[in-house]
């Protein structure tokens, strides 16, 4: 990694952390550091279960536990058990925590406007313009891809969503028993994989590889990227994880088929150095072929 970029991150982190008040124990001047006040406000005014709530933060049960004690303590949350067994534990706002958070967001609204005002109007759009690009690469960097059985949920998930967006797009419809099959069991070692890509523990991505044991050729499937995060680069990573991962189990070749509705797919398939060949199937969605030597 270069050590340049590696600084330039740091010195980054260490503005803007001073900037929005990250190291004061009293953020917004309120008597509570920033920790609690985000749980705060990330709890909202319907309550979130604390799953959930943790995912969003990718913060470690203890911790967790340890921030709703204290608001909890303050009369700000109440923590209440659900479900059959009692397991799912929801934290909601009491009457003092929904005015404590509207206090949080009129005080962060009064913030954000005095790091605004002291700039000229351009500077401002510049500064607004990259806090925009800086959100969205921090977020494409929180991405993790990893191979998961067809039956997880979050793999059931992504295949859902697949299939529901083709039924969609495509002219006629989409039905899935028509097309050449990827089943469960063509997506498990040694037959392929199916490679999930989740941010805060949600699924947003997937692609799948069938790879054919004994054979230097690997096909690519069930390629698809939540419309949520469109725009971070997750369709090329999840194409670049698919090739490398194909690459380690021995194939040479990677193919595909798409359907012309598909046309970033498309843009990225080639952007990507694959090559449109003959077809080398008889899918019945297909209009384009490809492959690419790895």
């Amino acid at each position: 990694m270069d050590g340049t970029a590696i600084r330039q991150v740091r010195r980054f982190q260490r503005t803007v952390t001073q900037r929005i008040g990250a190291l004061n124990d009293r953020f917004l001047a309120r008597d509570r550091p920033l920790g609690q006040s985000r749980v705060l406000w990330e709890i909202g005014p319907e309550g979130s279960e604390i799953r959930a709530l943790r995912a969003r933060l990718d913060l470690d049960s203890g911790y967790m536990s340890r921030l709703l004690r204290s608001l909890e303590a303050d009369g700000l949350v109440v923590v209440e058990g659900s479900g059959p067994d009692g397991r799912v534990r929801t934290a909601r706002l009491t009457p003092a925590g929904l005015a404590e958070r509207e206090e949080l967001d009129r005080r962060s609204d009064e913030a954000a406007a005095a790091i605004l005002q002291p700039l000229p109007a351009d500077c401002r759009e510049r500064l607004v313009a990259a806090m925009g690009e800086v959100e969205r690469l921090l977020a494409a960097s929180m991405v993790a891809i990893d191979a998961l059985d067809p039956s997880h949920p979050a793999a059931r998930h992504c295949i859902r969503a697949y299939v529901a967006e083709l039924a969609r797009r495509f002219d006629g419809g989409f039905d899935p028993e028509r097309s050449i099959p990827a089943g469960d069991e063509e997506l498990r070692p040694p037959a392929g994989m199916l490679l999930v890509a989740t941010l805060h523990a949600e699924p947003v991505g997937c692609v799948a590889l069938k790879l054919h044991p004994g054979d230097a050729t690997a096909e690519i499937k069930r390629m698809w990227v939540d419309p949520a995060t469109r725009g971070l680069g997750l369709g090329r990573r999840l194409l670049a994880e698919a090739e490398a991962r194909a690459a380690g189990h021995g194939a040479r070749t990677l193919r595909l088929e798409t359907n012309r509705a598909l046309t970033e797919a498309i843009a990225l398939y080639r952007a990507s150095g694959y090559a449109e060949v003959a077809a080398f199937n008889d899918e019945p969605y297909a209009h384009h072929w490809f492959e690419k030597r790895l």
